[in-house]
C-alpha cells in the first residue's frame, strides 16, 4: 500500500500494533529502488499476511522522510508496536530481504527472552514482570543488581537488558532511559 505525511500514523504506526509493517522509503527517479521493490514485495507476499508492506515516496512525502531521518534510498523500516525495531539502506538480495523478513515475523526478542526464562526457571521476578508487560519493572530490577553482581552475573543483567530494549525498539524512552543508565552503571 502506498503511505503519504497523512496517512502515515493509521497505516503504519497503529498498524503495526495488529502485525508488523515495513515501509519502503524510496523515490522515482532512485534505480536501486526500483531493483529492491520487486524483491521486497516477492518476499512480503511469500509471508501470506504476516507481515505488511507500505511504501513511501520521500519526494512527495518530506515530512514523514524528515521525521525518520531519511538520507539515503532505498531505505527499509520495520515497525512493531509503533516502533521502528529494524532497518536496513541499500538494495538487498532476496535472501537478505527474506532473513530481514524472517526476523521481524519470527518470535520478537522479548518473546525469546520470556520463553528462555520460563525453560530454564530462572528470574522469576523477572518472569514475572515480563508477563505482566511492565517492562520498566523488569528493567529497574535488573539495574538494581548491576553494581553489586559478580563480573558473570553482570554480564548476563546486559544481556537480559538488551533483550528488553530490543523488544521495546532503540526509539523507545525506556530503552533510551535505561541504555544511559545501563552504561554509567557498568563503566
Amino acid at each position: 500500500m502506498d503511505v503519504t505525511d497523512e496517512t502515515f500514523y493509521r497505516d503504519v504506526v497503529e498498524r503495526s500494533h495488529e502485525l508488523p509493517v515495513v515501509v519502503d522509503f524510496w523515490a522515482e527517479w532512485c534505480g536501486p529502488c526500483k531493483a529492491l521493490a520487486p524483491v521486497l514485495e516477492g518476499e512480503v507476499a511469500a509471508r501470506e499476511g504476516q507481515v505488511v508492506l507500505a511504501k513511501l515516496d520521500v519526494d512527495a512525502n518530506p515530512n514523514i522522510a524528515g521525521h525518520y531521518g531519511i538520507r539515503s534510498i532505498p531505505a527499509v523500516k520495520a515497525f512493531r508496536n509503533g516502533q521502528v525495531v529494524s532497518e536496513f539502506v541499500g538494495a538487498l538480495s532476496t535472501q537478505a530481504v527474506a532473513s530481514f523478513l524472517d526476523a521481524l515475523t519470527g518470535p520478537s526478542a522479548g518473546e525469546r527472552l520470556l520463553e528462555e526464562l520460563r525453560e530454564a526457571g530462572d528470574e522469576p521476578e523477572l518472569v514475572a514482570a515480563l508477563e505482566a508487560g511492565d517492562h520498566e519493572r523488569a528493567l529497574r530490577q535488573l539495574l538494581d543488581e548491576v553494581e553489586s553482581a559478580d563480573s558473570a552475573r553482570r554480564n548476563r543483567v546486559r544481556e537480559l537488558m538488551v533483550a528488553i530494549f530490543e523488544e521495546l525498539g532503540q526509539e523507545h524512552p525506556l530503552a533510551t532511559s535505561y541504555r544511559r543508565q545501563l552504561a554509567a552503571a557498568l563503566y
